[in-house]
This record gives C-alpha cells, sequence and structure tokens, in this order.
C-alpha cells in the first residue's frame, strides 16, 4: 500500500510546543523547518544554520551531538533530511531524530513519524504509528492530530478509517487542541467525503467550541452555519452575533455569509446586495462576484445591465476570484467577434488558481486553433491537470487525445483508463469511448458484446454517437452476441447507479508538462480541428 493523499481544507501545520520555542510543523505533508533555541550549548549551532551557514551549524553540532544533546541531534538530523550542510540521507536523518527524541527532544520525535508516515512501507508506517501512540501518552494534543490524519488518509490501513480518525482528533480536541476541534467539526459536516458520518449538530457544536476558545477561523463557519446552515441548527440572532465578531476582525467574508443568510433564507434581495456591496467595498472576491450577478440578471432592484455586470466581474476576476475570471472568458467569448487574447487570458488566470473547467476550457482552447494555431501539446497539459482533480470532461478529452495520438503518441492503455475514469462518474462520450476501445481491441481484447453494452449505455446517457456505433455493432453481431451484450448491460447497471466497469489496467498519463506561455496575438484566427469528442464542460452554478 503506498501513501494516499487527502486534501484536508484545514491546514494542520500547528507548531509543536517544547519548553524551547519549536518550529516543526505536524501536518502529515508539513515541511521539515530549523528551530530556535533562547538558550543552551546547541544555541551557536542552531543560530549559524538558520543564517544559512548550513556547514558551520553542522560542525558546531557534531562534538554535542556525541554528548547527547538533544538539540544539537535534532539539527543533525534536520541536515541529513534536508541535505543542507552534509549530504542527505534518510536512514541518518532516523538515527539523529530518535537519538535526539530520547534525550527528550519532542520536535525530534514528530519528525521521526512524520518522516515514518511518509513511506512506501508498511512497516515504516506502522512503527510511526507506534511511535506516536507513545507520544500521545504525554502529548495527546498533537500526536493525536497527526494520527487523526494518518488514518483517515488510510496511510495505517488498506483504506481510509474514519472511526479512528474521529477517535484521535477528539483525544486530540479534549486536550485542548483548536485544529482538532476545527477539523472534527469539517469532519462531522462530511467535508472529507465520509457523508455517512455527517451530523450537523455536532458539527455546529465543534464550531462553537473553537470560537469559545478563541480561535478566530471558527467565526464565520460558525456563525455561517447558524444563519445558513441545516434548518434544524439555525439561529438568527447567535448567527449574526458571531459574524459581527468577524467583521470586527475584519474578516470581510462575513459579509458573503450575511447576503446569503438574505438572498436564500429570508428571500430579500434588496438587503442581500446591500450586504453583498459591503464586502466588495473591502474587496472581498466573493462578495464583488454576487455584486456582478445582481447587475447581469437585474436583482436586488437593479437594471439588469451587461455592462454593469462585466465591471464588476473584472473587479472579482482581479481580486483573484476565478469564478470571476471563467465568467469573464465564457462572455467575452460569446461576442459577436471575441477577442480571444482577452479570453486566454481570464482563463489562465482562473486556471492557475487550479480550478479544474477552466483548466478543461483553456484546453479545449488550445486544441481549438482559435488562438491562431492548434496546440495539442499544451492541450494535453491542462487537460492532465484537470484529469488529475477528478474533472470527467478533462478526463474524456484527455482520453481523446491519446485515443488520436494528438499531442502525445498513440496510447489505448492511457485512453482506457480515462475514459474509464471518466466513465465512472456517468460521462456519456467516455462511455463511448469504452465501447470503441472494445469493439476495436484498441488495448484490450476485442469484445463485441461488451462494446454494444457501453454504447447502449452511452446512448441513455445521451451520446449521440452512441447511436452510430451501435448501429454497426448490431450489423457484426450475432442473436448471441446481442443477447451477451444485453447482460453486459445489465450487469453494467446493476446496482443501480454503478458506472461501467473501466478497460484492463493501462498505463498511467504522463505528468502535465509546466504550464504553456501566452501565445503572440495573431491577425487571422485559424479554423478549429475537427476533434468532436472533445467537450466543454456544461455551465456549472456559481456560487462560494
Amino acid at each position: 500500500m503506498t501513501a494516499k493523499t487527502l486534501l484536508l481544507s484545514l491546514a494542520l501545520a500547528t507548531v509543536v510546543s517544547t519548553s524551547a520555542p519549536a518550529a516543526v510543523s505536524t501536518g502529515v505533508d508539513a515541511p521539515a523547518t530549523v528551530p530556535s533555541v533562547a538558550e543552551g550549548p546547541a544555541k551557536a549551532a542552531l543560530d549559524a544554520f538558520r543564517e544559512g551557514r548550513h556547514t558551520a551549524g553542522v560542525d558546531l553540532a557534531k562534538p554535542l551531538a556525541e554528548k547527547g544533546d538533544a538539540d544539537a541531534l535534532f539539527l543533525l538530523g534536520f541536515a541529513a533530511e534536508t541535505g543542507q550542510g552534509m549530504p542527505a540521507s534518510r536512514d541518518a536523518a532516523l538515527e539523529s531524530y530518535k537519538k535526539s527524541a530520547a534525550a527528550g527532544n519532542k520536535d525530534a520525535t514528530y519528525r521521526r513519524a512524520l518522516i515514518l508516515l511518509n513511506s512506501k512501507e508498511e512497516k515504516d508506517r506502522q512503527e510511526a504509528r507506534e511511535v506516536l501512540e507513545s507520544a500521545a501518552g504525554a502529548d495527546p494534543a498533537n500526536a493525536g492530530r497527526i494520527l487523526g490524519e494518518a488514518w483517515l488518509r488510510g496511510l495505517l490501513s488498506e483504506k481510509p478509517d474514519s472511526a479512528k480518525a474521529a477517535e484521535w482528533w477528539t483525544k486530540a480536541a479534549n486536550a485542548g487542541d483548536t485544529p482538532s476541534i476545527l477539523l472534527l467539526a469539517r469532519f462531522y459536516e462530511g467535508a472529507f467525503g465520509f457523508k455517512e458520518e455527517a451530523d450537523a449538530k455536532k458539527s455546529l457544536e465543534y464550531y462553537q467550541k473553537a470560537a469559545a476558545l478563541g480561535d478566530a477561523s471558527a467565526l464565520i463557519p460558525l456563525g455561517s452555519r447558524l444563519l445558513n446552515g441545516d434548518e434544524s441548527i439555525r439561529n438568527e440572532k447567535e448567527g449574526r452575533e458571531w459574524l459581527a465578531k468577524a467583521i470586527e476582525k475584519e474578516q470581510w467574508s462575513a459579509y458573503l455569509a450575511l447576503g446569503d443568510f438574505e438572498e436564500n433564507i429570508k428571500k430579500n434581495e434588496k438587503e442581500a446586495l446591500a450586504q453583498y456591496q459591503k464586502g466588495a467595498e473591502k474587496d472581498q472576491a466573493d462578495c464583488i462576484l454576487r455584486v456582478a450577478a445582481f447587475h447581469l440578471e437585474g436583482k436586488g432592484g437593479l437594471k439588469k445591465s451587461e455592462e454593469k455586470g462585466r465591471e464588476w466581474l473584472v473587479k472579482a476576476a482581479e481580486a483573484g476570484n476565478a469564478v470571476a475570471a471563467l465568467e469573464m472568458a465564457s462572455r467575452l467569448s460569446k461576442d459577436e467577434k471575441p477577442e480571444m487574447i482577452s479570453v486566454y487570458k481570464y482563463l489562465l488566470s482562473a486556471a492557475n488558481t487550479g480550478l479544474p473547467v477552466a483548466q478543461n476550457e483553456i484546453g479545449l482552447l488550445y486544441v481549438s486553433g482559435n488562438l491562431g494555431l492548434s496546440d495539442p501539446t499544451a492541450a494535453v497539459a491542462w487537460f492532465t491537470a484537470a484529469a488529475k482533480a477528478g474533472h470527467a470532461a478533462a478526463q474524456n478529452n484527455l482520453g481523446t487525445l491519446y485515443e488520436r495520438g494528438m499531442g502525445v503518441p498513440v496510447d489505448y492503455n492511457n485512453a482506457g483508463q480515462l475514459y474509464s475514469l471518466a466513465a465512472n462518474q456517468g460521462h456519456a462520450a467516455a462511455t463511448t469511448g469504452l465501447a470503441r476501445l472494445h469493439a476495436a481491441g484498441n488495448g484490450t481484447t476485442q469484445d463485441l458484446p461488451k462494446a454494444w453494452a457501453l454504447a447502449s449505455l452511452g446512448i441513455e446517457r445521451g451520446d449521440e454517437e452512441a447511436k452510430t456505433l451501435l448501429g454497426e455493432l448490431t450489423s457484426k453481431m450475432s442473436e448471441a452476441d446481442i443477447a451477451g451484450g444485453k447482460k453486459e448491460l445489465e450487469a453494467l447497471k446493476k446496482p443501480a447507479g454503478e458506472a461501467p466497469a473501466p478497460a484492463p489496467a493501462p498505463t498511467p498519463a504522463p505528468a502535465p508538462a509546466p504550464a504553456p506561455a501566452a501565445p503572440k496575438k495573431t491577425s487571422a484566427v485559424t479554423p478549429a480541428i475537427e476533434v468532436p469528442a472533445l467537450e466543454a464542460p456544461k455551465e456549472e452554478k456559481k456560487g462560494e
């Protein structure tokens, strides 16, 4: 089992408290940082290292480490881990950290555990578990937080264990660890993918606990949920009070929560606009986007205005709102004579934030040739980025490029894998793509009944090309083959909602290339190349 990745929406880089100021962060993926000490034998060595004189720092630390100085041993572990001041060596880092921990350096305990947790070896990760469980006896806050994340990621078991994660975060929370309290609040919202664990009341209780302990980051989530959350937990008076405290701390997205409450719960568009405008005046990007939408749609007593709406969209995009940049690109592209360089500029801005729908759109723009030339290689880079984020349309589009050899060599295995990923999300064209591969025996053994079943499913999902493919298959198949195809189709549709089986284990697609540079402006735009299976995503609802 290899280390799995789960992006937690709350940063886990909380500093470990020790007798001396520490700087080791405790997220599973947290980078090591060199500590500082106010006094002690190793102070000169640590100061030298922090000033960039790594070799000098290591030289000063070595004699102290031989005498068992915990801070000096930690520094040698850090130097070996990062390759600063001495050759990088995982084994040397682990050994020095182990000795430092035995000498009483708590940071070293966690640093060693984190290296082991990120190992590909099961025995290493289990050793990390033992180390952390032992540390939890004296320090349940930090050790419990790390253990909770490790169980949630599936680092300590065959698959993520939500019960163990909640158990350890609860122990850390009971020890007063605010980050763990907030993690539990998000966990019980279903934010980490375990919808069956969702409990709105429990989530609210943890937000309340974090806010009561003085954590400013809990103010807006708490106020927002009291106003806009599940009906069973709403409390307008308390919600407004918590958001007022957030505004006192200049957390301007509180206006967004207030505006959403007025718009969606109270159905008062004028008051909603007033709240959004307050946030917009503070350059809160989402509030600016809401104001833009009100102008574009003529809501809140405003006259419908494309011009005013675009002005606000530009402000939101300039404030870093990816959705606003994407919306501007979409609107500009629909102009009678669209300026494609401007479309590209806004798409690139949105795509660079990691927004998968924008990455897919900019990939389509490169394939189309509407920038003056077709560049499938650049399209591959953007489709790959969006596909890795799970965007079904991008997975289908990238699969199409691999199937056709556009921007990459023909690779039916990669195409099959990508079509499978998209088809497992119900994507119609990708389902037909799988049918094509099985029909031709490309990347897999030819299987006409399975191709027939997948084409039939593609039709049910709304893909027009699947009708032609199904007709061609039916004309070639015997009654027995068609009967087999019907059985395959039944298997694909049971249980209800289950996606089609993936193609046989293809090789993984390569990592994305660096983002391409902006294209040079051209005087003539070449016609789009014909790639019927490449499709833009359906328009998505804007929101937070």
